[in-house]
C-alpha cells in the first residue's frame, strides 16, 4: 500500500519546526494577507524565504496558501506575492479561486496547484474540472463520505487530500458568513472570529432580556459548534478510498497540539505502511486527549450520524496536559529548556519523546542560565533540568494540569529518571 503523506499545519516558524521534528512529511503555511488563518503567526517575506529553505534542507515539502476569496483590491498584492513564490519555489500553492489559479499559471507556471477545500469539491465532475485546469492535487470537501471519495478517485488521476484531524467548521466546506454579520470580520478573507463556537440562547420578541436555552441546558446551546475530527482509528479505510495526503487542521492551534497530533499520526502512518493488520495503539488516543479538543467525531466519512456524534456539548475544552517548555539543547544529562509556563522544583513532568511519552519524572533541581539553583522559574525563562537520555532537542516538556492539586506534596524520594507512571491514575 502506498505510504500517504502526513501534512501538518505551520502557523508560525516555531510550529513549523515542531511539526517537522515530530514527523510531518510536509507543512502548509501562508502570508496573513492571503490566508484563511490571518490571525495565526504566519510568514512575511523574509520568514517565508527562510521557511521554504528550512523545509527543503530537511528534504520535506512546503505548501503556501493563497486561499482567501479575493476582491479586486487584493489582486495586485497577490500578483506580487506569486512573483515571490516563483522566486523561492515552494512545492505547491493552495488556492480556491479560479482567478488566482490563472495568475499562478501566468506568473509562476512551474508551481504545483492544490485546490483548497474551500472550492467545495463534492463530485467527480468538479474534480475533473479542476484537473482540466492543471491542478495537481484536490483537497476534498469535508462533507464527502468514503464511497463518494472512491467515486472521485476513479474519475481523476491526480492526488487527493483529506483532513483527518482537527476542528470542523459547521458551514459548508468552511464558507461561513456568521462572523461577518456578528463581528464584522469575514471568515472568507481569513478573519474568522469562530462565532459558531459561541453559546447561544433563544429570546422571544416580547420578552426582551429573557434568554432561554434552546435545549434544556443552563449553558445555552452550541448547536453551531461541531466536535473535532479524529480519524486515527480508520486510516486504512481512507487509504483504500484513494487518499494520498492526510491533513491535520490547526494553524491557529498551539505548539503542544501541533507536536502531539503530528507525532501520533506519524506513528499511525508508520503502522499502516508496514502492511500488517492495523490496530490503533490505545496510547495514541490517550495522547490525543492531552491537548484541547471539543471531543471527537468521524465527521461525514461514514455517512449521516446521530446529532450527538457531531455536536460539541458546550463544556470547556478537554485538555489533560499543559505545555511546560521546549528542549533547546542537551548538555550531558541536562536539558536546556525554554519555558512556556511556570515550573517549580519538585514538579513532575513528561517529555514528549518516543518511548517515554507516559513516564513521569520529578524535577528535583532547577538551574538558571548562570547555573544558579532556583526554586521556581517562569514563562520565557531559560533553565537547566536533568533529563532522560531519550529526550531530544526540540522535544516538548509537559505537565498534567491537575498535578498541583492531586500530586503534591511530592515524595522527596522520587528523583528524575525514576519511573513513577503508576501514580498517573491519581491525576
Amino acid at each position: 500500500m502506498k505510504r500517504p503523506e502526513l501534512l501538518a499545519p505551520a502557523g508560525d516558524f516555531e510550529k513549523l519546526v515542531a511539526a517537522l521534528h515530530y514527523g510531518a512529511d510536509a507543512v502548509y503555511l501562508g502570508d496573513s494577507r492571503f490566508s484563511l488563518r490571518s490571525r495565526a503567526g504566519n510568514f512575511q517575506e523574509t520568514e517565508l524565504r527562510q521557511a521554504v529553505q528550512y523545509v527543503h534542507d530537511l528534504g520535506r515539502k512546503v505548501y503556501v496558501t493563497i486561499n482567501i476569496f479575493p476582491h479586486n483590491r487584493d489582486i495586485r498584492d497577490i500578483e506580487e506575492h506569486i512573483g515571490l513564490l516563483h522566486e523561492i519555489r515552494p512545492d505547491a500553492v493552495i488556492l480556491s479561486d479560479p482567478g488566482v489559479l490563472m495568475l499562478c499559471k501566468k506568473k509562476a507556471p512551474e508551481l504545483d496547484i492544490h485546490i483548497s477545500t474551500q472550492a467545495n469539491i463534492t463530485n467527480a465532475e468538479a474534480a475533473r474540472f479542476w484537473q482540466g485546469l492543471g491542478a495537481s492535487r484536490l483537497v476534498l470537501a469535508r462533507e464527502l463520505s468514503l464511497d463518494e471519495i472512491r467515486q472521485i478517485r476513479t474519475s481523476v488521476n491526480i492526488e487527493l487530500e483529506a483532513f483527518v484531524h482537527g476542528s470542523i467548521c459547521l458551514s459548508y466546506s468552511g464558507r461561513c458568513y456568521i462572523s461577518s454579520f456578528l463581528a464584522y470580520r469575514g471568515a472568507n478573507t481569513g478573519e474568522c472570529t469562530n462565532s459558531c463556537r459561541w453559546g447561544y440562547t433563544l429570546m422571544e420578541e416580547k420578552r426582551k432580556g429573557e434568554h432561554f436555552p434552546v435545549f434544556e441546558d443552563e449553558r445555552g446551546t452550541y448547536i453551531l459548534s461541531s466536535k473535532d475530527l479524529c480519524m486515527i482509528e480508520h486510516l486504512p479505510r481512507l487509504l483504500e478510498a484513494g487518499i494520498d495526503s492526510f491533513k491535520i487542521e490547526g494553524r491557529m492551534k498551539g505548539i503542544n497540539y501541533v507536536s502531539g497530533v503530528t507525532k501520533v499520526y506519524k506513528e499511525a502512518i508508520d503502522s499502516v505502511s508496514r502492511g500488517e493488520e492495523y490496530h490503533p495503539d490505545p496510547r495514541w488516543l490517550r495522547e490525543l486527549s492531552m491537548f484541547s479538543s471539543r471531543g471527537y467525531t468521524t465527521g461525514m466519512f461514514f455517512g449521516r450520524q446521530a446529532d450527538q456524534d457531531y455536536n460539541f456539548d458546550g463544556e470547556s475544552y478537554r485538555m489533560s496536559h499543559e505545555l511546560i517548555g521546549i528542549v533547546l539543547d542537551r548538555r550531558g544529562d541536562l536539558a536546556r529548556v525554554a519555558l512556556r509556563n511556570r515550573l517549580d522544583s519538585g514538579d513532575q513532568v513528561e517529555f514528549l519523546s518516543p518511548g517515554i511519552e507516559e513516564r513521569l519524572f520529578a524535577v528535583d533541581e532547577i538551574r538558571d542560565e548562570e547555573y544558579n539553583i532556583v526554586v521556581s522559574a517562569r514563562n520565557e525563562d531559560v533553565i537547566f533540568i536533568k533529563a532522560p537520555v531519550e529526550a531530544r532537542v526540540n522535544d516538548l516538556v509537559r505537565r498534567h494540569k491537575d498535578f498541583r492539586s492531586s500530586l503534591k506534596p511530592v515524595n522527596p524520594d522520587i528523583a528524575l529518571g525514576d519511573d513513577i507512571s503508576p501514580i498517573i491514575g491519581q491525576c
